[in-house]
């Protein structure tokens, strides 16, 4: 049985009662400060409303980001409305992406299983190598040289699909689908706040990996 743990950091239209589907269950978590995610074992994804009663949706995405426990999952951003200016805020905070509010379970709920899908769908291999770099499917670990590489999971995500296609051109809207981004539609400009954060990561661990830009088309990893 594969858990998937989500954190509602503000409304949630629908109940907070467990999803089960096949080998599935959703486990929803209401946001009740730090302290309470000791019951959380496996956070996969969170959604933060952007305003809430007691601290902006920025600060929870903050503390999310710093808190060992939670600090690999996916952060997801409720926004009140589609606004360029809080998209590239929610991004510079740690959001992986956004979606426009109000949050409901059933869009929630198709998120978590799009996601399931199409990491079934890349294979079923344990591991990856290209080169010096190593990446680990089950620990959800990248590796330079037996070094980890700490990634965030848009980040990983990312890394693993451009290993598994490396010498491959992928326009941005092709990488939104890639990972499952497309329902509801994401920013193409987003992809570019996901490369530089992996290349970031991957400079920070030393890594020499060849992610180019290929100007007017999109990015390769170029093989080696």
């Amino acid at each position: 049985m594969q858990t998937i743990d989500i954190i509602i950091a503000g409304a949630l239209e629908g109940e907070f009662s467990s999803h089960q589907e096949g080998d599935l269950r959703v486990d929803f978590h209401k946001w009740a400060g730090e302290g309470d995610l000791q019951s959380v074992e496996n956070p996969h994804w969170s959604f933060v409303d952007w305003l809430l009663p007691e601290m902006s949706g920025l600060e929870i995405c903050r503390r999310l980001r710093c808190n060992p426990r939670t600090a690999n999952t996916h952060i997801t951003l409720i926004l009140d409305e589609d606004d360029l200016e809080m998209r590239r805020r929610a991004l510079r905070a740690g959001a992986d992406d956004y979606m426009v509010g109000p949050a409901t379970r059933e869009a929630i709920l198709r998120r978590a299983l799009a996601s399931r899908q199409s990491s079934a769908e890349t294979g079923a291999a344990a591991s990856l190598v290209a080169g010096d770099l190593a990446i680990d499917l089950s620990a959800y670990q990248a590796r330079w040289q037996g070094r980890p590489v700490p990634l965030m999971p848009n980040e990983f995500r990312l890394l693993r699909h451009f290993v598994e296609n490396s010498g491959r051109i992928f326009t941005r809207s092709q990488l939104i689908t890639a990972l499952a981004k497309q329902v509801p539609p994401v920013d193409e400009r987003t992809v570019d706040v996901w490369i530089v954060r992996l290349r970031r990561a991957l400079r920070a661990a030393g890594a020499n990996v060849p992610l180019r830009t290929v100007r007017s088309l999109g990015y390769v990893l170029d093989r080696v």
